[in-house]
């Protein structure tokens, strides 16, 4: 077995996942990786000054390190009994975390990191590495992917989907940044990001390459959307002589407005779908 000596945890988890597992202070590492992630210390992906986000393989090195050193074990509190790996069963919850998650089958696994004043309604469940910022609602039957970042003030209404993703490491995690409003059934994927403002309409379905169409601006964007864009699901002509008979389309999302500064999701959204 390899010893490793160092003095930080990127620097232990960009080692070889051999090297780490192998290591005799590997679960107080991993231990030590899945609270910094609770506490918004370590984020699975960062903003940088140019606005890009970019991952940080050395989280999911050290994530996939914590399920290469578990064993399977029984969680007979969880309701109905439940097996998982032993570094990261579900979180428990107390008054000082300053988060409020309703009873009814919703799950936060350990590792995801949910902010003071996040609210997760029933059931709804946060995988390993994500993040949730403060004030931020996670509505009924949401699934926040495993490294998904949620900035603050975001509301996810009922049955949103954020995709994740632990492989490959260098793989960016889906974004949806400050005071976004994604509406119930949306679906984002691939690492697409959000923009802080922007509004999805119920039913928008994103991934990091899906065409949407700017008709305010008249182009077209990937792979995120643009900040105060109001997004709602649309159709274009599909091609050939066939689909022209039959009447076929094809899905193609549509920016049809920018949000107001003085207005809220809710008013813009309802304004944008008349």
């Amino acid at each position: 077995m390899t010893t490793m000596t160092t003095t930080t945890l990127e620097q232990f988890f960009t080692a070889p996942v051999d090297e780490v597992v192998a290591a005799p202070e590997a679960r107080d590492r991993v231990e030590e990786l899945l609270a910094g992630l609770e506490s918004g210390d370590v984020r699975a992906a960062a903003r940088g000054d140019d606005g890009r986000w970019r991952p940080h393989p050395w989280v999911k090195h050290g994530i996939l390190a914590a399920f290469r050193l578990s064993e399977l074990e029984e969680l007979p509190a969880w309701p109905g009994g439940a097996v998982d790996k032993e570094l990261v069963p579900p979180r428990a919850f107390h008054l000082h975390d300053g988060v409020r998650v309703v009873p009814g089958g919703t799950s936060v696994r350990r590792g995801a990191g949910l902010m003071p004043g996040t609210v997760v309604m029933p059931p709804s469940y946060v995988n390993v590495g994500a993040y949730v910022g403060p004030g931020s609602m996670v509505d009924s039957h949401v699934l926040v992917g495993s490294c998904a970042q949620v900035g603050s003030g975001v509301h996810l209404s009922a049955g949103v989907q954020l995709g994740g993703v632990l492989e490959p490491v260098g793989a960016a995690p889906v974004v949806v940044e400050d005071d976004a409003f994604v509406g119930a059934q949306a679906g984002l994927f691939e690492g697409v990001v959000v923009r802080s403002g922007a509004v999805l309409a119920p039913g928008t379905v994103l991934t990091s390459s899906t065409v949407l169409y700017d008709l305010v601006n008249e182009g077209e964007v990937r792979g995120e959307v643009p900040e105060g864009a109001v997004v709602v699901p649309g159709t274009r002509p599909a091609r050939g002589d066939y689909a022209a008979r039959m009447g076929l389309a094809l899905y193609a999302p549509c920016i049809v407005k920018y949000r107001d500064a003085g207005t809220d999701a809710a008013t813009t959204l309802e304004e944008a779908l008349r």
